[in-house]
This record gives structure tokens, C-alpha cells and sequence, in this order.
């Protein structure tokens, strides 16, 4: 991907203002980037100065100007608005100060304008960080210098002087950064599209909009790669302008990857080859056997078979994705904190061979359970309920076809008793999953202090 150099963006940004909304760790960089260059910036955040911290007073010693807390949106009146991905587009102060001129853009959207060298970007409703994460491990066995960031939790502007053109940069993406996009990568990646973040997002047609920007700017010789056992993500292939390779764990692929009987296949014009078999995957679950098919179609080009197989048998996975915390009295404790969806959750449940013990529930992001309590039925022995949606996900389950009284539901208001009880009844030989299916922000700053804690109690019993 050709464009400019980040030094070169920064030097056209000189003798205007730029303000950046959000003063987060995605922004950091960018910020101190901006006023180190000596350019007007002024720096937006809902945080008060003492929320933020000390970083509040290095931005200003740098040169910035705060607005913070209250009315920090107020009279946005810059030439260029950086805005933070939770900030959409539509808002009010942002479209008023688009059509005062301003251009509104983001971290992201400025690093595909510089980025130097092949850039390979993943996004996806479930999934998307564990495939960015497999990507780059088998980019790394290839021996490649790889950046990875994005939506994972590194944002790759500053950087971007410092890539080589033979390098790769794998981007995580987030509907909140491609709903604005006016470029996409040079290979584009959807895992799957159901229903999310509907409480920020408009309706669910903005939300599978906002996906399509992933692909819908590529060129001819670009290549996309779709789950095509979603209905969703199969039906972009019909807007893709570059080449469509398929993944499917139902259907053989003409071209793409493909699972036949417990062996996972490439195709390419119809011609396969086995690529392993799925019980060489590390990690659990049919979902994860996904994960590892987007990837090989994404790659395929770039990376051995040998680099491939490596990845597969020693990749333990990401963080908080179905990762097992301890065993403990023949009992082993699973930390699925990301699981913020319905769909989510069912996929972690649908990653063992037996019924497990399930804590769930926190902040309601506006998608129905239904599915969720009766795939609960078939999947949980003990569902323990805690957080804002306990309520609402118990009555999908008793009102869920089937439901004879099992599993037996415990509420527990506090989550720390919530674990405490999925562990007062587990026994030896059973498996206990946070997996909520909801966000956290209920309780917790993010997903990650949520399944830091579920750690931290495990491994205090």
C-alpha cells in the first residue's frame, strides 16, 4: 500500500489546528506526535483533568489544549478532528463541525493513508482478534516483521515510519473504525456478521455497512476473505472488487479453505490440498477451527505450510478468549471475558465436548437472548447470572423450548459471588466458563479488568 510518509502527513498538518477527541491509548501517540511536530492541538476527552491523571499535565506542558469533562465537544472549531473510535461519525458536534469545513478522520484512517507495506486487516462480529493474532504468529513463524495492532490494543500510526516495504501490518478492525473508512487493506478479512453494539450503532444495517468498508475500497488484485457459512458475510462477496476466497466448516470452497472430514483443505480453482488435520489445533473449539481457516485463505501466499502447521500446534491463543485460567480440585476454570455477545458466548459453549458451569450477564447492549437461553439448555449444567442482563438472560432460558427446570440458575448480585458460587458446586471433572455474553462496562472499565478479576478469585480458592 503506497502513500504518504507519516513525517509528510505530519508536515501538511502544519500552520492548521487539529484537535483529538478521545485522550485514550489509542490517541497517545498520535498526540504526542502532533505536538511534538508543533502543531495547534487541542485535545478533547469526557474524562476531568484528575481522571485522566499526569498525562493531562505532559500534554500540557507539551503545548495541548484541554477540554475536558463536561461540554467537551462544544464549538469543535479545527481544521482536523481526530476522533476517537467510540465517537461515531453522525454526531451531532461532529457533522456541525464537518460542515464548518473540518475534516473529520481518525488514528486508523491516518495510517492507512501512510501505511508503507502490505497490510492484511480483520474484522468480524466474533472472532476477529483471535484470527488477527493467528495471522501474525504465522507471518512471524514465516520469519516477516510483522506489526500488529489496531482495535487489538496497539494503534500503529507513529510507527509507520519504521515499517520497511517488505514488512506486514495486521490490523485488527472494529465497526467504530470502519464505519468512516475511504480506504481498505490490500487483503480484508471477515470472520462473521450477526447482530452487535446495536446500542451505539443506529440500526443493524449500519453496523453491516460499516464491515463492508473493509473491502468495498479495494482494487482489482486485492483479495477478500469471507465465512461462507454466515449469510451475512457470504453476501459481500457479491460487492468485493478484488479476488473472493471462501472459509467454511460446512461446505467445500472452489476457492478458499474448507474442513472434510476433521482435515482442513485449501482450494484454489477447484484443486485442493490437505493443509492438517483440525485436531492439531491448540486451541478449543469449532469456532477456533474458523478462526485458523480465515487465516490459511489470508495468507496463503505469504506464508509455508510448515509455518502454518507450526502456529497451529503452538499457539495458545489470546488472552481472555476461552483461556484456561487453573485447574483446581479436578475443576477447570475457562476465562472467556471477551464474550460481550450473545453469539460469542454460544461459541464458547459450543468449544466443549460436555455441559459446563456458566457465570453470564452484564451491560445490556440492546441484542436479544433467545438464542443464547436455548443454546444455554443444551450446553450448561449450572448457569450462574450476575450484572445488569441476569434477568433478562434467565428469562430466555425458562421461557426457552425444552426447559424442564435445567439448568438450575443461580442470581448472585455481586460477581465475586457469582464465582464464588459456579465454584461452591462444581466437582471433580467439571468445567467452569465465565463466557457473559454481555459488555462490561457495568462494572468493570473494560473486558480485560473483568477477566482479570475472574482470574485473581480462581486462583485464590
Amino acid at each position: 500500500m503506497e502513500g504518504l510518509k507519516f513525517c509528510e502527513y505530519l508536515d501538511n498538518l502544519k500552520g492548521k489546528k487539529a484537535t483529538v477527541v478521545g485522550a485514550g491509548i489509542s490517541n497517545t501517540p498520535l498526540i504526542e506526535a502532533l505536538l511534538l511536530a508543533g502543531i495547534d492541538t487541542t485535545i478533547c476527552d469526557r474524562q476531568t483533568g484528575s481522571e485522566i491523571g499526569e498525562a493531562a499535565n505532559h500534554y500540557e506542558s507539551l503545548g495541548a489544549k484541554l477540554r475536558l469533562g463536561p461540554g467537551y465537544l462544544d464549538d469543535l472549531s479545527s481544521d482536523v478532528i481526530f476522533r476517537t473510535p467510540g465517537l461515531m461519525p453522525h454526531n451531532k458536534a461532529l457533522t456541525e463541525a464537518a460542515l464548518s469545513g473540518a475534516l473529520i478522520t481518525s488514528e486508523m484512517e491516518a495510517f492507512f493513508e501512510v501505511c508503507p507495506c502490505k497490510l492484511i486487516a480483520v474484522t468480524g462480529s466474533d472472532g476477529k482478534t483471535t484470527t488477527t493474532s493467528i495471522i501474525a504468529k504465522m507471518l512471524e513463524n514465516e520469519g516477516k516483521t510483522v506489526h500488529l495492532g489496531g482495535n487489538i490494543g496497539r494503534p500503529l500510526l507513529c510507527e509507520a515510519d519504521m515499517m520497511g516495504e517488505d514488512d506486514v501490518a495486521v490490523a485488527e478492525l472494529s465497526s467504530f473504525q470502519l464505519i468512516s473508512m475511504k480506504k481498505s487493506p490490500d487483503i480484508a478479512v471477515v470472520t462473521n456478521v450477526s447482530a452487535n453494539h446495536l446500542d451505539v450503532h443506529n440500526d443493524l444495517s449500519e453496523y453491516i455497512e460499516a464491515k463492508r468498508n473493509i473491502f468495498l475500497h479495494q482494487g482489482s488484485t486485492d483479495i477478500a476473505v469471507f465465512n461462507y457459512d454466515n449469510d451475512i458475510s457470504r453476501s459481500f462477496a457479491d460487492g468485493a472488487p478484488g479476488e473472493v476466497r471462501f472459509f467454511s466448516r460446512l461446505e467445500e470452497t472452489r476457492n478458499g479453505v474448507f474442513l472434510e472430514n476433521g482435515v482442513i483443505y485449501e482450494a484454489i480453482d477447484g484443486d485442493k490440498r490437505a493443509i492438517m488435520s483440525r485436531n492439531d489445533i491448540l486451541i478449543p473449539g469449532e469456532h477456533n477451527v474458523e478462526n485458523y481457516m480465515a487465516a490459511f485463505a489470508a495468507v496463503r501466499e505469504l506464508v509455508s505450510l510448515q509455518s502454518m502447521e507450526v502456529t497451529a500446534r503452538t499457539f495458545y491463543g489470546v488472552p481472555h478468549r476461552i483461556e484456561l485460567v487453573r485447574e483446581h480440585c479436578g475443576v477447570r476454570y475457562y476465562n472467556d471475558s471477551i464474550a460481550s455477545s450473545p453469539s460469542r458466548t454460544i461459541a464458547g459453549l459450543k468449544a466443549f465436548d460436555k455441559k459446563v458451569i456458566l457465570i453470564a450477564g452484564g451491560k445490556d447492549k440492546g441484542i436479544a437472548f433467545d438464542e443464547l437461553g436455548e443454546q444455554i439448555i443444551g450446553h450448561v449444567s449450572t448457569l450462574v447470572l450476575t450484572g445488569l442482563t441476569a434477568e433478562r438472560i434467565k428469562e430466555a432460558v425458562l421461557k426457552a423450548p425444552g426447559y424442564a427446570g435445567t439448568p438450575k440458575i443461580i442470581m448472585r448480585e455481586d460477581f465475586t459471588q457469582a464465582v464464588l458460587a459456579a465454584a461452591g458446586v462444581a466437582e471433580n471433572g467439571d468445567i467452569v466458563l465465565l463466557s457473559p455474553g454481555c459488555t462490561s462496562f457495568d462494572r468493570f472499565r473494560n473486558f480485560e479488568e473483568r477477566g482479570n478479576l475472574f482470574a485473581n478469585i480462581v486462583k485464590e480458592l
